[in-house]
């Protein structure tokens, strides 16, 4: 007995129409704020705040691209594009990670440059901004609380912006410091403190995305609990060619041959494969494609 089972369309969970929303929100608020923390940074003569502006510059990139991929994700599929164009979202998430790289850099370089030659600057000015920089990057930040284990463009922003607000506490700190002290290569090297924060946040975002561009197995599934799901289940007495990927930033798919016992009758194999893809669903695996084939016949040649 040989048996092919179709892809079944799990209808997802995340709301395309009201996480689209929270990206709209998230770029209007972070615009206005770079806008005025790069005016900001300029009058007081602060690197560290131009380097929060360049760096919340890059989020409103960040949320702009992953907007236009959620966008992406909601076309229909093609006969040429039979998935849809569900993957634009992981070569955003890409896109995403070699944005910052280049963002890095130039904040490095410029930091370096003014921690050798440091300049006065306008503290008092500095402090404020970057008080309202953590309310702003906070509140952004929050608006993407509740969908950010869905979805790897919206970790991705969520990230990014508990890190900015972290950041815009550090230039607050040294804000302080630099008003009692007139220490201003404090100013330079907090910046080259958020290039530490960002390289953190950057390496985290590039392995994921690099990984899932070449196929891998998701980081929050392990094919052992795949094998356990499936040996668990009456009937079973293997699992094989499993392989497990993802289709988006938020959608997984598994293919698999299962191995039944000889008495299990086509009712129970029907049972059984329900049984089975209710279990990936709970593990986030949308789209499943199984195989089964009984322990007399099991090579791909049987029919």
């Amino acid at each position: 007995m040989h048996q092919h089972h179709h892809p079944e369309h799990y209808h997802h969970t995340l709301d395309f129409g009201h996480v689209s929303r929270l990206f709209i929100w998230g770029i209007v608020l972070n615009i206005i704020f770079v806008i005025a923390e790069f005016g900001a940074g300029f009058f007081s003569n602060s690197l560290a705040l131009i380097s929060d502006a360049g760096h919340n510059l890059s989020d409103v990139a960040t949320l702009a691209l992953a907007l236009g991929a959620f966008r992406f994700m909601t076309f229909k599929a093609t006969k040429k594009f039979t998935y849809g164009f569900r993957k634009v979202s992981v070569l955003v998430a890409l896109v995403n990670a070699i944005l910052l790289l280049f963002v890095v850099g130039g904040i490095a370089y410029k930091s370096v440059e003014r921690f050798l030659s440091p300049q006065p600057i306008e503290s008092v000015l500095v402090i404020w901004v970057a008080c309202a920089g953590i309310v702003i990057n906070f509140l952004s930040a929050m608006l993407f609380y509740r969908n950010k284990e869905e979805d790897l463009n919206i970790k991705g922003a969520y990230l990014h912006l508990m890190a900015d607000a972290l950041v815009s506490i550090g230039v607050v700190i040294s804000g302080i410091v630099i008003a009692y002290t007139r220490w201003y290569w404090i100013d330079p090297l907090t910046s080259l403190l958020i290039v530490v924060v960002l390289i953190v946040s950057l390496t985290r975002l590039l392995r994921d995305s690099v990984s899932i561009s070449l196929d891998a197995v998701p980081g929050n599934i392990e094919i052992d609990t795949i094998r356990k799901i499936a040996l668990n289940l009456p009937g079973i007495i293997d699992i094989h060619h499993i392989h497990v990927w993802a289709l988006s930033t938020s959608e997984n798919a598994l293919t698999a041959h299962l191995l039944l016992n000889e008495s299990v009758s086509n009712e129970e194999i029907s049972t059984t494969k329900n049984k089975f893809k209710k279990e990936l669903a709970q593990l986030g695996i949308q789209h499943v494609t199984v195989e089964t084939e009984t322990s007399v016949c099991q090579d791909d040649h049987c029919h």
